[in-house]
């Protein structure tokens, strides 16, 4: 009787580790799954870092008089850029909106200008950035789905055991300020 009652001790004992090894597993997943979402958002943020400055300085030889956007375009993406390398989504969300404000000022200044909306490079590179800002939004979808799942996960029971025991965190999604979300007043920007 002795050795039945050992046995299922052991076999409790067995399912209950391997029990908790794979919530762990789950839970090393889903972290890994963020950071992957995230990566994804940085290197399309870098990449759209690289393309601005070819925007600015095309546009910057034919709106001479227009250096203000000019220079608003060129802090916020410095912005993005800082808080991009810190991986702070909190930043970055404040500081993209400060980046499609300064963008969207740009290009309503450029339809002023028919020869800079005629100019192919001009046109290459509003396309190209248009682009990289779809794939962000995209991107931007995946990683607060994974931010929202892990989030999730390491509140739920018995998660929660083995996130508080392995120091499992949060995340911040990333979010835009309420502004960005609103609808344009696009006769405003071209000053109809």
């Amino acid at each position: 009787m002795g050795l039945i009652i050992t046995v299922i001790l052991l076999v409790l004992l067995t399912s209950a580790t391997f029990y908790l090894i794979g919530i762990y597993n789950r839970l090393v997943a889903v972290k890994h799954n963020v950071s992957k979402a995230w990566s994804n958002i940085d290197v399309l943020l870098k990449q759209r870092h690289d393309e601005l400055p070819k925007l600015v300085d095309t546009a910057k030889q034919y709106m001479s008089y227009e250096q203000e956007t000019l220079v608003q375009v060129i802090n916020a993406r410095n912005q993005v850029e800082d808080a991009r390398q810190e991986g702070d989504a909190k930043k970055v969300g404040h500081a993209e909106e400060q980046l499609r404000g300064g963008m969207g000022q740009l290009l309503a200044l450029a339809e002023e200008y028919p020869d800079l909306k005629a100019d192919e490079s001009f046109q290459q590179l509003q396309s190209r950035i248009s682009e990289l800002e779809n794939q962000i939004a995209d991107r931007r979808e995946f990683y607060n789905a994974s931010v929202n799942t892990n989030n999730i996960r390491i509140e739920q029971f018995p998660d929660v055991l083995i996130a508080n025991l392995m120091n499992f965190k949060a995340f911040d999604l990333l979010e835009f300020q309420e502004s960005e979300k609103q609808d344009h007043n696009l006769s405003a920007l071209f000053g109809n």
